[in-house]
């Protein structure tokens, strides 16, 4: 199993959207969606291994704006600083698109597959969009994993802020070894101090990203939908599926008591992961493997909806 598949989209609500398939055709599906700018290269390939060979398909997708999947360069970005005293003001954010139409794009991919049913596992913005997915159309969810999200309620601690303003700059350049130092140095911050990845290890996680695609601009359209969602609190209380927040207690992006939030509200098993940052590294892929595995597998996770909700 790699990277080297031929790009397949489909046409998911009225957009062209990248997908992976990997498994058996007939094997229950865990569809994996990632966060904030990446595309799904973000995904180790060890743990869509691992879920395969646990007896799952597993979907992976180019969210809208990232990767292969199509880009949104025809609608203009608002003033960003404008939008900052906006948000610090409690005032609506005009967003060029809503983060229910990221949510929309995974229903429309899986109508696509004819795919009836999934475990949906997302990461940060992609936990974000799980959540909305099993909001509005918890007929086609049958457990829900939440890694590194949160609920979107405003008054929840904010991400720290030297992690803040090297996101909020860009590279020195757009040669290739700027552009590169510059995604490493964000990986390093928002990485798990208990795990730290090898610089050599990290320099090709970043390159396969940037191969597969990532677009700056598709991301402060994707910020810019995350900014003007509301709070997902009171929807998340009324989920009847299994739901299981994992969640770094060293997260410097989207603190800790943000899944603890999310748990809370989704009356969800909750992991809290000592040492863990913002991502995924190696030395939890299995620990974080076994819990959607064990989740996906009990009997409780196929829930018979009698009346649609």
């Amino acid at each position: 199993m790699n990277r080297l598949l031929p790009i397949t989209t489909i046409k998911a609500n009225g957009v062209e959207i990248a997908y992976e398939l990997h498994g058996k055709e007939d094997a229950p599906v865990i569809m994996l969606i990632h966060g904030l700018g990446m595309p799904m290269a973000a995904w180790p390939m060890e743990m869509v291994e691992q879920l395969v060979d646990a007896g799952f398909r597993v979907l992976i997708i180019d969210n809208r704006d990232q990767g292969r999947s199509e880009k949104f360069h025809h609608l203009p970005i608002p003033n960003m600083i404008w939008q900052a005293l906006k948000l610090k003001l409690g005032l609506k954010i005009n967003a060029p698109y809503p983060l229910t139409d990221l949510m929309k794009d995974t229903l429309g991919v899986l109508d696509g597959l004819n795919i009836e049913k999934v475990h949906v596992v997302g990461v940060s913005m992609g936990g974000m969009i799980s959540q909305l997915l099993a909001i509005h159309h918890p007929e086609r969810v049958m457990s829900l994993t939440s890694i590194m999200s949160t609920t979107g309620n405003p008054k929840l601690p904010k991400a720290e802020k030297h992690v803040i303003a090297h996101l909020m700059s860009a590279p020195k350049s757009q040669s290739e070894e700027d552009v590169i130092n510059y995604h490493m140095k964000t990986w390093q911050l928002i990485g798990s101090p208990e795990y730290p990845t090898p610089d050599g290890e990290l320099r090709e996680f970043v390159k396969g990203l940037l191969d597969r695609g990532m677009s700056p601009a598709g991301t402060t359209r994707q910020m810019l939908a995350i900014l003007a969602t509301r709070n997902r609190y009171q929807d998340l209380s009324e989920l009847i599926m299994p739901v299981q927040v994992i969640h770094g207690t060293a997260d410097p992006l989207i603190p800790v008591a943000a899944g603890k939030e999310t748990a809370e509200a989704a009356k969800a098993k909750l992991h809290l992961v000592e040492g863990m940052g913002h991502d995924l590294p190696e030395a939890l892929h299995d620990k974080i493997c076994t819990w959607i595995i064990e989740q996906a597998k009990s009997e409780m996770a196929a829930p018979e909806y009698s009346q649609a909700i």
